[in-house]
């Protein structure tokens, strides 16, 4: 048994009884504690002041909570930094003076686990993993000998991620270095945007981002350093940290290559620029948004040869896979993807219109942006200053003579309109729309103004979509799950079924979690079901009758990846419950 449960037991703040019960019940001995806070026998509160006064006495490590991921590491140190009379400091929200940091080797910080942050007229605020640390804070002191150390706490997680930090921005030091010497010795800014170091520095971070398999590059100034973020499989992380200095040249020739107005800074601008890195080709569609110290820039990545992904390669299962073939081999009508922003819904639609697409049909689309250029199609790109809208270009496509269309998004009314008036003409019509499940889009088109009987008409299938994680498959380890977490759901959980979880190593940046997959819905439209929307029924009534037809929601098809072992069950309770 663990040690914090042990000395519960020891101290009488629970009893044996207790403990016998849980695991005559099936719970593991590893996961008594988790379940004796979520089942009220203790509270949480009282397990953390209980590990704060035993810190305090000697007799804990900080370390012992890496073994207990279910108490939060930051309400304990909270805890302790108020019971020690210091302050607790979240490094993300904090604008750092990396300056301090450069003044310490970086052995040295690795060494003690620890970072200074900042300074003011009579101290030097320096955050520890361990407070109790007297050699690490007197080896700080010596390095900053004409003001005193003002000790502060922070996560060992959060200190680990921000050395990491350092240890990039100390990797391109020299490169950082020979900017500034060309800034300092060109004159003109034509000539400073042309300077090779920061073009160097661009390829440097792209390849690294591109490396790290990320989606998307946020390049923003703060009021002391310019950070660099990357999105990695759905989430954002910081990979480099520059002086403010860098962020006006580094900006200006981000934009100068995606031909963008480089003197414009006070409206927002987009562009989109091509690069061969590692030897593939990609697009970077950009985006510029004034703030309050300067323009935002982000980058999304896109690779040409994730336009030409099959979706039985997404990870749509096949039984959902024919459903959506079955509804793109209709001579006529409209297919809806859905789902939120971020969801995967364009990888989607390419992947429609890679079934679609042959010689003898005329496809046309219409985007904003074109995102991928793919042959045997017709792209259109919405500009609306020039007065091209999504509706105008649609009305135009219609003149065309094409067999089948892709739109974009639906946005509006007037868009929704001409795609159902273009899908009851005899074409076939592939589109997105925002919902959060495949049944709801019917009540949101009607919502829009579109008649029941017109939708029940033109409506062939709905498919909803979310993206999950998928377990590094470098880390992957059983994961014990509390008997009380799953009871809700054993209706869908064969007996001795095993879950798995990423312990995080570095293949996965420590997430425990490496790429992402689809999960989703299927929604065929039935002559029944038509019948039904004709006759503008509720959605609980659509629903029933679906799952009477064999339809499976999102979230039994999450779970269903998460009893093979794609994914998590922790992961699938947090992008798919309902």
């Amino acid at each position: 048994m663990d040690r914090i449960t042990l000395d519960l037991l020891q101290h009488n703040h629970i009893t044996q009884r207790q403990i016998d019960r849980l695991v005559s019940h099936g719970v593991h001995e590893d996961t008594v504690l988790y379940t004796l806070i979520k089942v009220g026998a203790v509270s949480a509160n009282f397990v953390k002041r209980f590990i704060v006064e035993q810190i305090k006495n000697g007799k804990y490590d900080i370390d012992i909570l890496k073994n207990y991921q279910f108490i939060k590491e930051s309400d304990v140190l909270q805890a302790l930094a108020e019971a020690l009379h210091l302050s607790f400091v979240d490094l993300d929200s904090i604008d750092m003076d990396y300056k301090l940091a450069e003044r310490v080797p970086l052995n040295q910080l690795k060494k003690y686990n620890l970072l200074p942050i900042s300074q003011d007229d009579l101290n030097m605020i320096v955050v520890f993993a361990d407070p109790f640390n007297i050699e690490a804070q007197e080896a700080i002191q010596r390095i900053f000998p004409r003001k005193p150390i003002k000790v502060s706490i922070a996560t060992n997680k959060q200190i680990q991620e921000y050395l990491f930090k350092i240890a990039l921005k100390d990797s391109v030091k020299e490169l950082v270095t020979n900017i500034r010497t060309e800034l300092n010795t060109i004159g003109s800014i034509e000539e400073q945007q042309e300077a090779s170091s920061i073009l160097q520095l661009i390829d440097v971070i792209l390849n690294a981002c591109i490396k790290s398999r990320a989606s998307d590059i946020h390049i923003e100034p703060t009021e002391k350093n310019c950070v660099v973020r990357t999105r990695i499989d759905g989430k954002l992380s910081e990979i480099f940290i520059f002086d403010k200095d860098i962020y006006p040249p580094l900006a200006s020739r981000l934009k100068l290559l995606a031909n963008l107005d480089i003197a414009e800074k006070r409206k927002p601008q987009d562009g989109r620029f091509s690069a061969t890195l590692s030897d593939r080709e990609f697009d970077f569609r950009i985006s510029t948004l004034p703030i309050l110290y300067g323009e935002s820039i982000v980058m999304r990545i896109l690779d040409k040869t994730k336009a030409l992904v099959k979706l039985e390669d997404a990870g749509m299962d096949m039984a959902s896979y024919n459903k959506l073939l079955k509804g793109l081999g209709s001579p006529f009508g409209i297919i809806l993807v859905t789902g939120p922003t971020g969801s995967g819904k364009t990888t989607t639609l390419y992947g429609a219109l890679n079934e679609l697409r042959n010689v003898e049909d005329k496809v046309i689309t219409v985007e904003d942006p074109v995102e991928y250029r793919m042959n045997l199609i017709q792209q259109v790109q919405v500009n609306a200053s020039v007065g091209l809208s999504f509706a105008d270009a649609l009305r135009s496509i219609l003149r065309q003579d094409p067999d089948k269309i892709m739109i974009g998004e639906i946005r509006d009314q007037e868009t929704l309109e001409i795609a159902i008036k273009a899908a009851l003409t005899g074409h076939l019509v592939i589109s997105t729309l925002h919902t959060n499940d495949s049944i709801s889009a019917i009540p949101r088109m009607i919502d829009m103004g579109i008649e029941p009987y017109l939708i029940s008409g033109a409506l062939v299938t709905v498919q909803a979509q979310r993206l999950v994680r998928k377990i590094c498959p470098n880390c992957k380890t059983p994961d014990h799950i509390p008997e009380s977490s799953l009871e809700p759901y054993r209706y869908m959980i064969p007996k001795d079924t095993v879950f798995y979880k990423g312990e995080g190593c570095n293949e996965c940046n420590s997430t425990g979690y490496m790429g992402r997959e689809m999960i989703c819905e299927v929604l065929p439209i039935s002559e029944k079901l038509s019948s039904m929307i004709a006759k503008n029924s509720s959605k609980e009534d659509l629903h029933k009758q679906a799952t009477e037809e064999g339809f499976v929601g999102m979230f039994e098809n999450g779970m269903q990846k998460a009893i093979n072992g794609v994914t998590t069950f922790e992961e699938i309770l947090r992008v798919a419950k309902v």
